[in-house]
């Protein structure tokens, strides 16, 4: 059966047709056909049954359509992007696999030798300059203005930017006839209109010489769109001489009805074309619309629910103080619906799906309406809100209308710049930015722009202001979100302004070359805004919110105390020295700043809210989550391209099918409001007072008293870096309470709803929740805030369960089971006290390591022990089952280390084995050798080597901390622990020496997981070095290398900016991870506010190496743990048990602590059992295959002497011997024995080095400089707290290290039977500014990697007995 869609989104298939070049009659194929669906793109199946295509009337298809979409929403069926992947062009049928029928769960399988490969074929073009007409020379730019003049109406501008694409020959002809095909349609619109009568043969005249003319091959929706143009024409025989050349491009057979699959048509159009052309088949029936119907008249929703729905009542303003966040319900009109105490759960399906679309669409508009609501509300009163002391709601409709009115100027100025013949730089700017301005209302334009400078200024703290770059970013982003947002709107109601569908969603072009995917992106419309004119356009509207927005300030003279009133702007411009360099800042007025602190803002676009209905399931890259707001499934940063490439292609191929599916998951976890921890939350809050992690509401720093001006200048100079540290304190404090006021009132404004939090992943495979402020995700104070909507009954073992998890949120998390459930019932009285009086008892619950969490945990166990059968009590409180190091686990699973899994408790044990504490116990007994030896620091930091002190280096060292950040992480224990200690010499020479212990402490214990990381570190330095064969094919066929003359002399140099082969691997799950860490460009770009130094990534800049390596082995271990994570939320789902996870930290009700902890330990040695590091580097060797790198080989070793004494013989450049070294490989992997033998016997470094025995030893060690932490994109983030706990509480822990192991470690001795390998010797950091130029030969090696370590005998079937593995 055909469908007709009213709305793209629902089924591609009708611009799957439009795109498929048209056919001549000798070659179409029939309607009925022996070929698959795939490759006629003809028909659509939705029965088992096939009957004979028969029309309908349009209501009829319009209303079958919605029930099609509705069923499948409900069934919420996996995707199948098939006909999606047709649409991006090209990849084949075998490389799309259907659903897999092993249960979700299920690891699939799949050959490491046959990798998902993505290669570049976009043709890279040389930027030409701005002409003058003000159209840009730059792919990206003009593809962008194009879309954005169509959008507004300038066929004009449009024209000339698809004269210059055209010329460019760089974008694809698929994609190139779909801009024809929308300045075509624009076109057809405008004469229908009769806005463009003047250009009636303008379209004909298009097509000839722009498309037929220059070989561009049109498509079904081209002849379409020309058939309503041509039914235009004044001239009944033009007419029928246009219609029926047109038509004469189609099947007779089948032209009408492929005419009506493209939706451009109308009925009556289509025929009057049948009757200009009656030998074309028609349908039997066109369908006429129902008696006093008007055509396009709805019948409902398609599942007996009307269109309209009323709720109950408005809901009474809550009486509070001020109109900031705690009027957040006001603000977001869907709620003005909702009554106090009624749960939108309760609703039906569709119904929460239209609220929850109201909520999306609705939040700009309804942050306008309410700030002139308070304006006309001050009006009435007769008050002056310039002059009076209004709302902040109404300053911000003052700035808005200011604001507005700027804009329209603008566009304006934007017109006259366009038809200006000389234009300078100022109308150059405008002919840019002009376009994307005229996209939005300017009413939106203006209150987007003043929400997203409030957003900012909140979250790095308004006092300090806010960087100018990233404001300026922010701000373009926010805007062109909120158009593509309106856009969308347009899309779900059926057309764009001139009445044409609005096209899908830009998505890159993909096609199938000898086994490898290559994608090709030349840009389209609909893809994001270049870097350019999102610079330019968020500069100007920057610039004119500081022109126009002012405020009004009241001071006191100083000196006449009179009361001065002075309009004054809101914000300013200025410049700050920051690491030797000025950086342009946007800063408040103190007045705004003041106004800010009493009333934080809660005008928040939706999609930072929690989501009201189920989030929509995963279906695309780009298709998930929000019903309307456009969201992503990866979080990449803005111009990465590369991971979305490979995500795009393995959803495409069926590959991502699990990760998916695991989202779904997780967004499918109901939510509610923890009322009773609230309403403690919100009574402590307002009193303003310091409690648990809420800060004061006016934080005092204590300040020094003022040294005497005569004392020494130094003494000054140290009293003025006190006075500055008191006051970033007393800021960071303030920012830290806006933060949460922000939460609380979200809390508020959900307190009585039923909600959800739908993910997406980073790129290597962790989940995220994707409402920014408020989720599962942040502190103790957010967690403890929420509990699952649906509850369980306890029974016995949720009852000792929910104790346990009260005494783990406590701190007392690293006792046996048995005493954590001793724990809670000692503490007994406590814990009633702290649920009775939370604020004015003993307050116990405040002295634990998370007190909101044991606050809730306190009033839920209260509430069961006080029911009638406490196992019978309905729990809703989240517990969690937390990993011990779960990064060491994995690394000892890998390696096979018995010895380390059971510091990590991968294996069983009376106790929970405590890492932190055997470090530290190793540590005291290290520092009694050192004393002996007469070390002053060990004599020092006896007996103050605690836990706490190691506790995060030895966290996060597996996820490659450096030395540097080790001693940061040191020092701030030290200071916190013994400030007495530092006073004198200061933290560092302490911390320097803990950090290095810990380090040696932790490659004795860990030596598996020390070799694991090594071996991490030498292959991937081998491919951050590597060339492949396309590049080496493409410097064959360029000949010079480089342009630069000075290059040339620099082979060296030039190479290394060709290294650009970053590490990829796939997850278990079958998702391919993309490292994006390479040498970024900055471009200038000269906006009207200052300079901007813009970094814009590139698919083609070098690696860089340092970040390449220092976080392969992290992120390596990341994706492991996040595929664990994701196989255990589709069993638990499978098992009908409520499921979160914060990495590793997993949720569920007390009474399926056992249930989920079987999954974890099936999911994890399901994981473990594979060859993981086997498969790895199978996947390397075919991702890579036939590539070459540079290695250094020692000019001291055999093979260094020979080489050099070759290359002394035979003068030839780097590149020469690349390309001799690549013809050497080509020969030894022919078929024919003559080239073969050549191969051999060709001479090159590499065949030398080759030549010589045991020539790795002559390879240099793996040398680089280390990144610090915060350039590392989250590399090292970890979840788990420092310790709080009073010793008290805390029993001995267990560190199964008895004192003959500490000895022997202590003395450096590795445990029994382990010996040092190849790898220790190769990793080593590099002194800065070192060069080994000078002690090394550079030569081409194929790429070719060691053996995995040798893997331990772990048992990971012992597993299953460990009670502590998660607990």
């Amino acid at each position: 059966m055909l469908v007709r869609s009213g709305a793209r989104r629902n089924l591609p298939l009708r611009l799957l047709l439009s795109l498929r070049p048209s056919s001549s009659p000798a070659t179409c194929q029939p309607l009925v056909s022996s070929q698959p669906t795939t490759c006629t793109r003809r028909t659509l199946s939705t029965a088992q049954q096939l009957r004979p295509w028969r029309r309908k009337s349009f209501w009829a298809l319009a209303g079958f359509e919605r029930n099609l979409a509705t069923g499948l929403e409900a069934a919420q069926q996996p995707h199948n992007d098939m006909f999606d992947a047709e649409l991006l062009g090209t990849m084949p049928d075998s490389s799309i696999s259907g659903p897999s029928q092993q249960p979700p769960w299920e690891i699939r399988s799949r050959d490491g030798s046959q990798p998902l490969i993505v290669t570049d074929g976009t043709k890279l073009v040389t930027p030409q300059r701005t002409n003058s007409a003000g159209i840009p020379g730059h792919i990206d730019e003009l593809v962008a203005i194009f879309d954005a003049c169509i959008h507004v109406g300038k066929l004009e501008r449009a024209e000339m930017a698809l004269r210059r694409i055209q010329k460019l020959e760089v974008v694809v002809p698929e994609l190139l006839i779909e801009l024809h095909n929308s300045y075509l349609h624009e076109l057809a619109a405008g004469i229908q209109s009769g806005s463009v009568v003047e250009h009636k043969e303008a379209i004909h005249t298009w097509f000839e010489l722009q498309v037929r003319r220059q070989g561009v091959q049109h498509t079904l929706e081209t002849i379409a769109i020309l058939l309503k143009a041509s039914l235009l024409a004044p001239d009944e025989k033009r007419k029928l001489m246009l219609v029926k050349r047109y038509m004469g491009l189609l099947d007779a057979d089948t032209a009408l009805e492929d005419l009506y699959m493209t939706a451009v048509l109308s009925d009556a159009e289509l025929s009057a074309i049948a009757e200009l052309c009656p030998s074309y088949n028609m349908p039997d029936s066109m369908g006429h619309a129902p008696p006093g119907q008007a055509p396009g008249a709805g019948g409902g929703d398609g599942d007996g629910n009307t269109p309209g729905w009323n709720l109950t009542p408005n809901v009474l303003p809550v009486p509070q103080k001020g109109l900031g966040l705690a009027t957040l319900k006001d603000t977001l009109s869907v709620f003005n619906e909702i009554p106090a105490g009624f749960d939108v759960a309760n609703l039906t399906q569709s119904e929460r799906r239209e609220l929850q679309a109201r909520l999306e669409r609705d939040s700009v508009d309804a942050a306008i309406n309410r700030w002139r609501h308070e304006n006309a509300s001050l009006m009435e009163m007769g008050l002056n809100t310039q002059l009076s002391n209004p709302s902040f709601g109404s300053r911000l409709y003052d700035w808005q209308s200011s604001l507005k009115a700027r804009i329209v100027e603008e566009i304006a100025l934007v017109a006259e710049s366009e038809k200006a013949t000389r234009k300078g730089k100022d109308d150059l700017d405008r002919c840019l930015y002009g376009p994307f301005l005229r996209q939005s209302d300017p009413d939106r334009t203006a209150a987007v722009t003043i929400l997203s400078v409030l957003s900012m200024l909140t979250s790095l703290g308004v006092e300090k202001g806010a960087p100018l770059t990233n404001t300026v970013a922010k701000v373009a982003s926010a805007l062109e979100e909120d158009i593509r947002t309106q856009a969308q709107i347009k899309k779900e109601n059926g057309t764009t302004r001139s009445g044409r569908q609005a096209r899908p969603t830009a998505e890159p072009s993909f096609s199938t070359v000898g086994g490898k995917i290559v994608v090709n992106e030349a840009p389209i419309a609909g893809s994001q805004w270049p870097i350019n004119i999102r610079t330019r356009l968020g500069a100007f509207v920057l610039s004119a919110m500081l022109e126009t927005a002012k405020i009004t300030v009241v001071r006191e003279h100083p000196v006449t105390k009179e009361t001065i009133t002075q309009l004054q702007p809101a914000f300013s411009h200025t410049t700050r020295l920051c690491r030797g360099r000025k950086l342009g800042v946007l800063i408040p007025n103190k007045a705004v700043s003041d106004i800010m602190t009493r009333e934080p803002r809660a005008d928040v676009l939706a999609r930072h809210l929690p989501m009201l209905c189920e989030p929509d399931p995963w279906q695309k890259f780009d298709k998930g989550a929000f019903v309307e707001s456009h969201s992503t499934i990866l979080r990449i940063k803005l111009g990465e391209k590369d991971q979305e490439h490979y995500t795009r292609a393995a959803i495409a191929n069926g590959d991502m099918e699990q990760v998916m599916k695991g989202l779904d998951v997780l967004g499918r976890t109901a939510w509610n409001i923890n009322r009773p921890v609230f309403d403690v939350m919100l009574e402590a809050w307002n009193k303003g007072e310091a409690i648990a992690n809420f800060p004061p509401a006016n934080p005092v720093a204590a300040i020094p008293p003022e040294p005497d001006s005569a004392e020494d200048p130094m003494v000054r100079r140290a009293w003025l870096k006190q006075v500055k540290l008191a006051e970033q304190e007393r800021q960071g404090l303030h920012s830290v309470r806006c933060f949460i006021n922000f939460q609380l009132e979200i809390a508020r404004a959900f307190r009585d709803q039923t909600f959800y939090f739908p993910h997406n992943i980073d790129f290597r495979g962790r989940a995220y929740p994707m409402p920014t402020y408020l989720n599962h995700m942040g502190a103790d104070h957010a967690r403890g805030l929420l509990r699952f909507a649906e509850g369980k009954p306890l029974g016995e073992r949720g009852l000792r369960w929910l104790k346990i998890h009260l005494s783990n949120v406590f701190g007392y998390g690293k006792a046996s089971l048995d005493d954590r459930e001793a724990f809670a019932m000692e503490h007994m009285d406590d814990i009633m006290d702290s649920a009775n009086n939370p604020l004015d008892g003993r307050k116990w619950w405040l002295e634990g390591e998370d007190p909101w969490q044991t606050l809730a945990a306190c009033f839920e166990l209260k509430a069961a022990l006080e029911s009638p059968d406490p196992t019978q009590f309905v729990c809703y409180l989240p517990v969690h089952q937390d990993g011990t190091c779960n990064g060491l686990q994995h690394y000892a699973a890998l390696g096979g280390d018995s010895w380390g899994a059971k510091q990590v408790n991968l294996l069983p044990g009376d106790k929970p084995a405590d890492i932190y504490s055997a470090v530290a116990d190793l540590m005291e007994k290290m520092i009694v050798k050192d004393i002996k030896k007469g070390n002053e620091i060990a004599k020092k930091l006896q007996g103050k080597i605690v836990r706490k002190v190691v506790k995060q280096t030895v966290m996060t060292n597996v996820y490659g901390v450096t030395l540097t950040g080790a001693k940061k992480q040191v020092a701030k224990q030290l200071n916190a622990l013994y400030p007495e200690l530092t006073k004198v010499d200061g933290p560092a020479p302490y911390a320097t020496y803990i950090a290095v212990n810990i380090f040696k402490a932790l490659s004795q214990m860990f030596h598996g997981a020390h070799e694991l990381q090594q071996w991490f570190m030498v292959i991937g330095d081998r491919i951050c070095r590597a060339v492949t064969p396309e590049q080496i094919n493409a410097l064959q066929i360029s000949g010079d290398l480089v342009a630069d003359p000075k290059l040339q002399r620099s082979y060296e140099r030039y190479f290394q900016t060709q290294f650009s082969s970053t590490l990829i691997w796939t997850t278990p799950l079958r998702m391919p991870v993309v490292q994006p860490y390479r040498r970024t460009t900055s471009k200038r770009i000269d906006t009207c506010l200052q300079a901007m130094n813009v970094i814009i990534p590139g698919r083609f800049d070098s690696v860089h190496r340092a970040k390449q390596l220092q976080a392969f082995p992290p992120n390596f271990i990341h994706s492991l743990d996040a595929s664990h994570m994701l196989l255990s939320a589709l069993e638990c789902d499978a098992r009908g048990l409520a499921f979160a996870a914060v990495h590793d930290s997993f949720w569920t009700h007390p009474s399926d602590i056992d249930a989920m902890s079987s999954v974890l330990r099936d999911a994890f040695i399901r994981i473990h059992s594979d060859n993981i590091t086997g498969r790895l580097l199978e996947e390397f060797k075919a991702r890579y295959r036939n590539s070459l790198y540079l290695e250094n080989v020692s000019r001291k070793s055999t093979a260094g002497k020979l080489i050099r004494a070759h290359r002394s013989k035979h003068r030839r450049t780097m590149k020469d011997e690349l390309f001799d070294e690549y013809k050497r490989q080509q020969l030894l992997r022919s078929l024919d024995p003559e080239a073969v033998k050549r191969g051999k016997e060709m001479v090159t470094p590499a065949s030398i080095f080759e030549s010589v025995q045991s020539a790795d030893d002559a390879i240099a060690p793996v040398e680089f400089e280390p990144v610090e932490e915060d350039d590392m994109d989250g590399s090292l983030e970890t979840d788990e707290g420092n310790d709080s706990i009073e010793d008290a509480y805390r029993p001995k822990p267990h560190n199964h290290l008895n004192p003959e192991t500490i000895e022997r470690l202590a003395s450096g001795k590795r445990p029994e039977g382990d010996e040092g390998t190849f790898f220790a010797k190769r990793v080593k950091a590099a002194p800065s500014g070192t060069s080994s130029a000078k002690f090394y030969e550079r030569v081409w090696l194929p790429l070719s990697f060691p053996d995995v370590p040798k893997k331990g005998d772990l048992n990971m079937e012992q597993l299953r007995g460990s009670k502590y593995f998660f607990s």
